[in-house]
């Protein structure tokens, strides 16, 4: 009998070290802010005005951006949660694109993630966003508007009730065209996912890569494929096209957090190897991202800008494949 007592525990052991290998749960003890991945409370430097040197004539396809995936979703636990920073810390990081989720109830527009209300409105949203493009008048934010946890599919109306109530008019960009740097600064751009006349862009015009669904952390290999495709794509890609790669993902077995900070790496190193590479990479939408990975996605702009005026050619290449999948063993 004396040789039994150990059992459970051993059973234990395993199960915690089964969870851990699933994502379900995480033996990381406080926040980290690391060159790729942070779920700190404020991010470690700021870039707000990086767009100023972008030249006017540049088309905004052809601008390579930070983004952030369901930006608003602070809150609810870890399988609701996608970013740490406020909107305003985002903005001032140097994030210039918005994932916003409403959920449509009697004209209101609250901010979900699933069933997880972010304590927010829409409102407050514009309103933040208003305030970002007044201070730095440089800028330009485009902001992906959705409806999540209602189905009216009658959310146009409500939209614009609250740009009249919480901003202006004419903040907004009035064309499904894709407008150029100069066109586009101080202006907010509905790249709009909902039906209805034309509030802005349209969402379903971007070439989008979008693969969220990532079982377990297992599948983290799959979903990084899907990731590098794209951005191997865009650079070759359509120029009056806006490209858009998620690196988000999440499954019943791999909660935002497991995946950005597996994902986030290999995007950062993918990145990394392609530094002095002249190419437009597009919008790149993020978990918890770290500042040094969004000045380097900023950093990419500002070359392919300052080349473009000395007449550079667009450089193609490859990272390689094997060297970026290295670092999921």
């Amino acid at each position: 009998m004396g040789g039994t007592g150990g059992a459970p525990v051993k059973i234990q052991k395993r199960l915690i070290e089964l969870l851990v290998l699933l994502g379900m749960i995480d033996l990381t003890r406080g926040a980290i802010q690391s060159p790729d991945y942070d779920d700190t409370p404020n991010p470690e430097f700021l870039n707000p005005s990086w767009m100023a040197s972008i030249p006017d004539d540049q088309p905004l396809s052809e601008v390579t951006m930070p983004g952030t995936h369901n930006t608003m979703a602070l809150y609810g636990g870890v399988y609701a949660e996608c970013q740490t920073w406020s909107l305003a810390s985002q903005l001032r990081a140097g994030v210039r694109f918005l994932d916003i989720r409403v959920r449509h109830v009697k004209g209101n527009l609250t901010i979900h993630h699933g069933v997880s209300y972010q304590w927010a409105h829409f409102g407050q949203v514009l309103e933040g966003v208003a305030d970002f493009l007044g201070e730095y008048p440089s800028e330009t934010v485009l902001m992906r508007v959705k409806e999540e946890f209602s189905e009216t599919n009658d959310i146009y109306g409500a939209v614009v009730d609250h740009v009249h109530r919480y901003t202006n008019w004419d903040l907004l960009w009035h064309s499904r065209l894709v407008p150029t740097m100069g066109e586009a600064r101080g202006k907010l751009i509905v790249l709009q996912d909902f039906s209805g006349p034309d509030l802005g862009m349209r969402y379903g015009s971007l070439d989008i890569a979008d693969d969220w669904s990532v079982p377990t952390v297992l599948h983290v290999k799959e979903k990084w494929q899907s990731v590098y495709e794209h951005l191997e794509a865009a650079p070759a890609g359509n120029k009056a096209q806006m490209f858009l790669t998620f690196s988000s993902g999440a499954g019943v077995f791999a909660y935002p957090r497991a995946v950005a900070q597996r994902v986030n790496p290999l995007l950062y190193n993918y990145l990394r190897a392609k530094t002095d590479l002249n190419q437009r990479l597009g919008i790149v939408c993020m978990d918890f991202p770290a500042s040094p990975v969004i000045e380097m996605i900023i950093n990419f702009q500002l070359k392919q800008a300052k080349n473009s005026r000395k007449g550079i050619n667009t450089v193609s290449g490859k990272a390689s494949w094997k060297y970026v999948l290295s670092f999921l063993k």
